[in-house]
């Protein structure tokens, strides 16, 4: 053999031996700006965009010819109508802020503190996930679905952006930081929602086609579990309809579109579970072609939470793109509030893009990259799949049953199945001033206490489920509820029992 070849079979197996190098993402601190300002931007013009046809159409796309406005005046004028519109960013603010004030290594139950009391209204896995924090039910388990039925909802879906933004490039590091904050409020597909979305805005300073960026975020997700297998479909439906959106959307609906743990979407058109409308903005970013107003247009007309799913797309798609080139039409409406704090806030979406890029340039140090001089050196690396976590094994509903009466005269209950969830609400005198009075309630089942629950009457800390009841044999069941400290001039009214089996069926709703 020759002297050259043998050279040559050395350096290969050296090669071989040896760790392959790092990858480097390597942008001007610019760019890296305009960046993150695309992607803060970019999440204000979608909530706002799909605004007018939030909630309006479940269970059914927005037809073209219905028209979606944008022009002049729209941010400013949301902004001024509802500002509770913006949930999805100012709730971003929160943990944005918690990370700048805390420190990068703030924890869990550091950040579910802020946000537990937060000044602002809350609904759904957030809001019971609140409850569950005030009560002293700590993440991971104040979002576990064993303690929050509402656990496989979207919501940290939609406040998962900062995570990417504040991780750019590196989607390890993104998801170190959704899974101390997604907990919180989630778990299962709940949680993985916003680990996707996360590395969407992660992996958008690496790459700049959607479909890759897709596939990147996918590869952080268990491929056992519901919700990769909802994102993939929507790969594979789009590769089978390349051109044909609403093709896949209703491929989607008839395998997806069933929604199995939210109290008030179960049997319901009403649908915010997580994977389908992460699924709605994976159907924007693959058949928007990188066209940032086809993009919004497109998650928007998916329907369901037209806002919120919008708001994810544009954001992704300003963060490939950059502020300065999202077209001038989408932008203009922004300049009139760019330096406005967001109600519960005081931060400006200028000061939110200065938090995120001082928390960028940390994050890059810290994962070994290099912030001197006018450009950075990421460094990246390919993301281990989080763990496996499905919320409802074994549960699925067959019954929503309207009560409507009081505990005491609701009686034993009963039910046949092995799950249910329970939901109230009170009625209190008018004036009233009940601050500060929980209600304690005990749960009991098949006569055993279950649980006792505190209900608290008034304020932030509310719920709207008395509890869930799990995992039971398969068959009849009676659930009764004590109130031990009621007060003579406030009653509580048993709305609805969300009945769950063993086995899926169509879910029957049945009247008082």
């Amino acid at each position: 053999m020759k002297r050259s070849s043998i050279i040559a079979l050395i350096l290969i197996a050296v090669a071989c031996t040896q760790a392959p190098a790092s990858k480097e993402v390597v942008l001007t601190k610019d760019a890296l700006m305009d960046k993150i300002m695309g992607g803060w931007a970019g999440q204000t013009i979608g909530v706002v965009y799909g605004a007018p046809t939030e909630f309006k159409f479940c269970g059914t796309l927005i037809p073209e010819e219905i028209p979606i406005g944008w022009g002049d005046g729209y941010v400013k004028h949301w902004w001024v109508r509802k500002p509770g519109l913006f949930d999805d960013v100012y709730n971003d603010l929160t943990f944005a802020e918690a990370f700048e004030q805390l420190g990068l290594d703030a924890t869990s139950e550091q950040l579910a503190m802020r946000f537990a009391y937060a000044p602002y209204h809350l609904a759904h896995a957030n809001q019971a996930g609140r409850y569950n924090v005030r009560q002293g039910i700590m993440p991971p388990e104040s979002g576990d679905w064993m303690n929050n039925p509402h656990a496989d909802d979207l919501d940290f879906q939609i406040e998962a952006d900062f995570v990417g933004l504040m991780s750019p490039a590196m989607l390890p590091q993104a998801l170190d930081i959704a899974n101390r904050v997604g907990h919180i409020m989630n778990s299962g597909d709940g949680f993985y929602g916003g680990a996707y979305v996360a590395g969407l805005y992660s992996a958008a300073f690496a790459e700049n086609d959607p479909a890759k960026i897709v596939d990147m975020a996918l590869e952080a997700i268990p491929h056992e579990s519901t919700f990769w297998q909802c994102i993939n479909d929507v790969r594979l439906w789009h590769k089978k309809y390349p051109s044909d959106w609403k093709a896949t959307w209703f491929e989607l609906l008839k395998k997806w579109g069933t929604d199995t743990g939210c109290p008030k979407g179960v049997g319901l058109s009403f649908d915010i579970d997580a994977k389908l409308n992460s699924a709605y903005v994976t159907i924007g970013m693959l058949y928007g072609g990188g066209d940032f107003g086809r993009s919004i247009e497109i998650a928007t007309r998916c329907g369901q939470d037209s806002d919120c799913n919008p708001a994810s797309a544009g954001g992704i798609l300003g963060t490939i793109l950059g502020f300065n080139k999202i077209p001038e039409y989408w932008k203009l409406p922004i300049y009139e509030v760019e330096d406005r704090d967001f109600k519960y806030t005081d931060i400006s979406l200028n000061r939110a893009c200065k938090m995120s890029f001082k928390q960028a340039l940390q994050v890059i140090e810290n994962n070994g990259g290099s912030t001197e001089g006018p450009s950075v050196t990421i460094k990246t690396q390919k993301p281990q799949a989080v763990r496996l976590e499905q919320g409802f094994e074994g549960h699925w509903p067959i019954a929503k049953k309207d009560i409507k009466q009081t505990p005491y005269k609701m009686g034993e209950y009963k039910f046949e199945g092995k799950g249910a969830v329970l939901t109230y609400h009170f009625t209190l005198p008018k004036p009233y001033d009940v601050t500060g009075y929980e209600a304690n309630v005990e749960v009991w089942v098949d006569g055993s206490l279950y649980k006792t629950v505190q209900l608290p009457t008034s304020g932030n800390g509310q719920t709207r489920e008395i509890c869930g009841i799990w995992d039971l044999a398969n068959g009849e069941h009676k659930v009764a509820l004590k109130w031990t400290n009621k007060p003579d001039d406030i009653n509580m009214v048993v709305d609805c029992i969300n009945i769950f089996s063993d086995k899926p069926a169509p879910v029957k709703h049945v009247d008082k």
